[in-house]
């Protein structure tokens, strides 16, 4: 028996992946009918129905679920070959980077990659977190290692991760104590990385009992919130250390290693010589290179 029509197919997996032809049919851009009828089209061609149809809701049946694992697999390898190609010949590079990082880092850094490698036309995206790097279209993701990325990914290291306590530099007293500084301060949390405190007061040994604390959703709320001169966040050398050296804010303990690093993760090898993703890699570790992070206890005057 010759394969369906490979539209009926497509049809197919998208009711099957909204669980609803009207959804379906949305996202082809198409009319209700036209997925009524090409899904009707292909079960007289399987001789098998693939749904139940309950009060204008469709189910997948036990052949539709034995199609449906078929057609996602092959859908998703097809998409994935596009995109290859696609991308070959593309010279523009997808990059996505969790957003206070972007931010407060490789944005300020992007015209020198501009200028290193001008035939790269760079495209950049703020997400942190889990990515599909097929289906999203991103050809490499910056991210820090606090989540595992699984099987089918590379990942090539870039830096470690510095942390440290930083608020806002005090004028009239430049050379404050770290003692002074933390004694009666209040904290600023970050929702997004709710173990930073504990883990550099395990580092370093400073107590944090007796402290008021505040509380924020993101990162970068934090370091805003320390700018305002609402307490003292725990930040990450890459992200303050331009405010740091130019005197904006004060480390009182310095910044020390709390094990974690950032990743630079593609759904290719990163290393095919010259290559887009190779050519960012390999700038993105010489430009973390050339701003070490100052060892513990160390702090700007």
């Amino acid at each position: 028996m010759p394969l369906p029509h490979l539209t009926a197919l497509r049809f197919f997996e998208a009711a099957a992946q909204t669980g609803s032809f009207v959804k379906a049919a949305e996202q082809l851009h198409v009319t209700h009918g036209a997925v009524s009828r090409q899904i009707r089209q292909l079960e007289r061609a399987l001789g098998v129905e693939l749904f139940e149809r309950r009060n204008r809701a469709v189910f997948l049946n036990a052949a539709g679920r034995s199609l449906h694992a078929v057609t996602s697999s092959v859908f998703a390898q097809l998409e994935e070959a596009v995109h290859r190609l696609q991308a070959s010949h593309n010279d523009t590079l997808v990059v996505s980077c969790e957003p206070t990082l972007a931010m407060k880092w490789l944005i300020p850094r992007l015209p020198a990659f501009q200028q290193a490698h001008p035939g790269i036309q760079l495209h950049l995206l703020a997400a942190g977190g889990p990515i599909d790097l097929v289906r999203s279209g991103v050809d490499v993701a910056l991210r820090r290692n606090d989540f595992p990325w699984g099987n089918g990914v590379y990942a090539q290291k870039v830096c470690d991760e510095w942390v440290g306590p930083v608020c806002r530099a005090n004028p009239a007293a430049p050379q404050a104590t770290a003692q002074a500084t933390l004694g009666n301060a209040t904290l600023l949390h970050s929702a997004s990385r709710p173990k930073a405190w504990p883990t550099w007061s395990r580092l370093t040994g400073v107590p944090l009992e007796g402290h008021a604390r505040l509380d924020y959703e993101h990162f970068y709320l934090c370091l805003q919130a320390a700018t305002a001169g609402l307490g003292v966040a725990m930040a990450s050398f890459l992200m303050v250390q331009d405010e740091w050296r130019n005197g904006q804010w004060q480390a009182p303990y310095g910044f020390v290693r709390d094990g974690s690093g950032y990743y630079l993760l593609s759904a290719e090898p990163l290393t095919q010589p010259e290559g887009k993703r190779e050519r960012f890699w390999q700038w993105l570790v010489a430009e973390m290179a050339a701003c070490p992070a100052p060892a513990h206890g160390h702090t700007h005057t």
